[in-house]
């Protein structure tokens, strides 16, 4: 007989809804984040949305928001879909472009999405966008801990 059987199905979805669960925990125990007013929007398996509206204090001497703060909203909206799938997962590596200036009032909204997992290794994607425009394209490496 093949297929799924109807407690292979079961036990998916206890995983799925396990890591997802272990996702939240993780972004609800961020300090980091919650100190910078980034709000988790959505959460699914390799896949998070994160806001972030720029402050005062994010601004730089020329006026524009500061390239640090960008990477850090792109980089835990990684760290949220990266720890969807239950082990605790850290950054191997990660960069950024920038594409546009930020500013002073602008929402900012970080999509991260997974490409591939291999191992305890994956690849994930983030796009920043403030409304449509994208101001910023983030690629992560990601590294399950042993338990």
């Amino acid at each position: 007989m093949t297929g799924t059987t109807h407690s292979d199905s079961t036990d998916t979805a206890a995983a799925v809804a396990a890591g997802l669960a272990a996702a939240r925990a993780f972004f609800d125990a961020d300090s980091a984040s919650a100190a910078l007013g980034i709000h988790l929007e959505e959460v699914g398996p390799g896949r998070a949305v994160l806001r972030m509206k720029v402050t005062p204090a994010m601004v730089n001497g020329h006026r524009i928001g500061h390239g640090g703060y960008v990477f850090l909203l792109a980089d835990s909206a990684f760290a949220c879909a990266c720890n969807t799938h239950g082990p605790v997962t850290v950054a191997a590596g990660a960069d950024i472009v920038f594409v546009a200036q930020v500013r002073e009032g602008d929402e900012l909204v970080a999509t991260a999405e997974e490409r591939t997992r291999y191992g305890r290794s994956g690849v994930y994607d983030v796009t920043v966008r403030r409304g449509e425009e994208v101001v910023a394209e983030f690629r992560g490496r990601s590294r399950s801990l042993r338990s």
